[in-house]
């Protein structure tokens, strides 16, 4: 007598007498209120599409904190030394432009190089598909026999998934790709050059604006404030909790300031 799920060729899902957890499947789906399920997680990235807009999203924020961030400790530690405005706006442009082009340089790079292995192993995957169908049939059944399903439910699973889009299911499963959601390298290079920027102009405004004896301290605060931001965004992209977030990103950010403010201090030049 089978003691959890199993399924039955004509009658689909069936739960044992003896059932080891709750909320075990005890009858066939209904297929409205299946309908019904997926309306209401709507939220969740369960497609790619969704999924890579909202990568892309996380990476903005990241960008942008990172602007943020190393550009205020390069202006504070400037400001630190001296208080030529001049001085001041010519670091934090250099900054800005430098951060933003090693930014999008790493990202164009790093993304090449990731869609070049992606390439090389979907065209690897595709000689196999053409060549060796059958060895490839039977690795992904063991795939599937390996995440839980019987041997019988399994090799059902991957012929039908084969017989529909063959590449796409043996890429997925093998390797953890989807071979329609590409990421362009020179996308990539752009989001985050612009995000960058945009994160490091707030601090290079906060320190220009105000007179010389309030520079300092309406920087920390403007970038305090900009982190916040940048915390509870990001925390709130990632499911995760948002104090811890905030907190993490504040320390980090208002700890940098603070070091590079006093290293500058140290080699103070006047104005």
């Amino acid at each position: 007598m089978p003691l959890g799920p199993h399924f039955h060729p004509r009658r689909g899902w069936r739960q044992g007498l003896h059932s080891g957890y709750p909320g075990a499947v005890t009858q066939r789906p209904d297929p409205a209120r299946a309908g019904d399920a997926v309306a209401r997680h709507a939220h969740e990235a369960h497609t790619g599409g969704l999924a890579s807009r909202l990568n892309w999203l996380r990476a903005g924020v990241l960008g942008a904190n990172d602007g943020i961030v190393s550009t205020a400790g390069l202006v504070v530690g400037v400001a630190g030394a001296t208080s030529s405005r001049t001085a001041i706006l010519v670091a934090g442009l250099a900054g800005l432009v430098a951060g933003a082009l090693s930014m999008a340089g790493g990202e164009y790079v790093s993304v090449s190089t990731q869609a070049d292995t992606e390439e090389a192993a979907i065209t690897r995957e595709r000689w196999e598909l053409e060549h060796l169908p059958e060895d490839e049939l039977a690795e992904l059944t063991g795939l599937y026999v390996g995440k839980g399903l019987s041997p019988a439910l399994a090799a059902q699973v991957a012929r039908e998934l084969t017989a529909h889009d063959a590449l796409a299911a043996h890429a997925e499963a093998e390797l953890g790709i989807d071979p329609t959601e590409r990421t362009n390298p020179w996308h990539a290079a752009g989001s985050s050059m612009v995000a960058f920027a945009v994160g490091a102009l707030l601090p290079l405004v906060a320190i220009l604006l105000p007179p010389q004896a309030w520079r300092v301290p309406v920087t920390f605060m403007a970038v305090l404030a900009a982190l916040v931001v940048t915390g509870l965004v990001s925390a709130r992209l990632g499911g995760a909790p948002a104090r811890a977030a905030v907190v993490r990103n504040v320390v980090v950010g208002l700890l940098a300031m603070a070091i590079t403010f006093a290293v500058g201090s140290l080699f103070s030049v006047g104005a």
